[in-house]
């Protein structure tokens, strides 16, 4: 699914909350993985259903929001965290209507919920990415960070030194290398294209639209990369933060952002 196609007509509406900014620093957070916490098919893995099916329980401990880990289209080489399609949910989770049956329950509860979105990257199974090294000169050529030889960002720091010997991994279909702050299944975004960041923001209204209540954004710290620096925390990437919560406050209130 892409963020242009429509929700099922079948969701229903989140219940209207009340107004309440500062909800978050009262608020009792539990962090809940999917796979591991109640499956409702007999299957072996945890989903949707069976989390939904155990909310009572949940709100019985007093918890006031649920943060969800990753639980999108994944190939599942990094936890999820290699994201395969921003606006799916991983089959063996559910579908978009559990997941919106999910959050309605919670909703109904009075608890909130909070979804990791991750920014900086994407799996190298993703679609823009496969686009992108098959076709340079195509509309996704650009989605992601090329270069002829492996010579950029030398002070940028690898983070899995125990894996990665580089933060460039070369491409033998393109031809060139792509840039990667993580493992080099997972390419980074090119937030210097400004159809990356529509992108981004289209993904993170899509789940919003559903009623989620905020996110947890992974690896904001990398999003941009600049000759000469270690490429954490740039100006740029500031910038772009801001512009992300100044459009998502426009639009739905009294979300929370983390990071």
């Amino acid at each position: 699914m892409t963020v242009n196609d429509p929700v099922p007509d079948t969701f229903e509406d989140t219940p209207a909350k009340d107004r309440d900014p500062e909800w978050f620093k009262r608020a009792v957070f539990y962090e809940v993985l999917v796979r591991s916490f109640q499956d409702s098919n007999g299957d072996g893995v945890g989903d949707l259903k069976g989390l939904t099916a155990k909310l009572d329980y949940l709100q019985w401990l007093g918890v006031d929001c649920l943060w969800l880990p990753p639980f999108f289209k994944s190939p599942l080489r990094d936890g999820g965290y290699d994201v395969s399609d921003y606006t799916a949910v991983l089959p063996e989770f559910g579908d978009l209507a559990d997941f919106v049956e999910f959050v309605d329950a919670a909703h109904q509860r009075g608890m909130r919920v909070i979804i990791d979105f991750v920014m900086n990257h994407t799996s190298d199974q993703h679609p823009w990415f496969q686009e992108s090294r098959k076709n340079p000169d195509g509309p996704y050529g650009d989605y992601y960070m090329w270069a002829d030889d492996d010579k950029q960002y030398q002070d940028a720091r690898i983070i899995f030194v125990d894996t990665e010997s580089s933060n460039w991994t070369f491409d033998p279909v393109r031809g060139q290398y792509y840039f990667h702050r993580f493992f080099s299944h997972q390419p980074d975004l090119n937030y210097e294209n400004p159809a990356v960041q529509e992108e981004i923001l289209a993904a993170l209204r899509f789940w919003l639209d559903l009623g989620i209540d905020g996110y947890r954004l992974d690896a904001v710290p990398y999003l941009y990369a600049e000759e000469g620096t270690n490429c954490e925390n740039l100006p740029a990437t500031h910038a772009f933060l801001k512009r992300v919560r100044r459009e998502i406050d426009a639009m739905y209130p009294d979300t929370v952002l983390l990071a």
